[in-house]
């Protein structure tokens, strides 16, 4: 915690890491000065205590500001998720005393979703990998040893969008095959600037 003096009444108040970013961005007139945030649930179940934190951190944070905090629902897995659950999430965030300013879900950004895994496909930044989770974790390596390419890593890209095709048309079980990224600088950056691009939308 950081002890920072209100220039209003002269008095001292505690900010945690994420309070003292948000007063370091305005004090550089970042965003034109406007607080947003977003509470990003995924409507598979009833919200916890844990959540209460979170809502009450996202949606204090903008109230305080005068700014805006947006609902996304991260409902991108139709299995495990109901509108049951969307409806009780809205009426929790309510009776804690919050309003949202807008309504989004992940859903409705599945094109560019998709869009931005092709152009990592097509620039050699993402491969199919066929390895269990097991193997994968393995190769990812230490903070003291390297990790290991996948052998999977040097498929054509002719190969990889094929198979990613086949993998949006339901050819393979649930995990069988997954689009992992090369981990490398260039595609760290790709992947920040395709970050920035679908967070402005929602």
């Amino acid at each position: 915690m950081t002890d920072i003096k209100n220039e209003d009444t002269g008095d001292k108040k505690s900010l945690n890491f994420i309070e003292q970013a948000v007063e370091k961005d305005l004090k550089e007139g970042k965003n034109g000065g406007k607080v947003q945030t977003r509470f990003p649930p995924e409507p598979n179940g009833y919200l916890h205590i844990g959540h209460a934190k979170a809502i009450c951190l996202d949606f204090g944070i903008a109230a305080r500001h005068g700014g805006v905090c947006n609902l996304r629902f991260d409902d991108t897995n139709p299995t495990k998720e109901d509108v049951e659950y969307v409806e009780a999430i809205k009426e929790d965030i309510q009776w804690l005393g919050y309003q949202w300013g807008n309504e989004y879900y992940a859903s409705d950004y599945f094109q560019q979703l998709w869009d931005f895994a092709i152009r990592l496909i097509e620039e050699g930044k993402a491969y199919i990998d066929e390895q269990t989770a097991e193997q994968i974790a393995q190769q990812k390596g230490t903070p003291t040893q390297a990790g290991v390419n996948s052998p999977y890593r040097d498929r054509s890209v002719e190969e990889n969008l094929q198979l990613f095709e086949n993998m949006k048309n339901g050819m393979y079980k649930d995990g069988e095959k997954v689009d992992e990224l090369v981990k490398d600088d260039a595609t760290k950056e790709a992947v920040e600037e395709m970050i920035k691009k679908y967070y402005a939308l929602a």
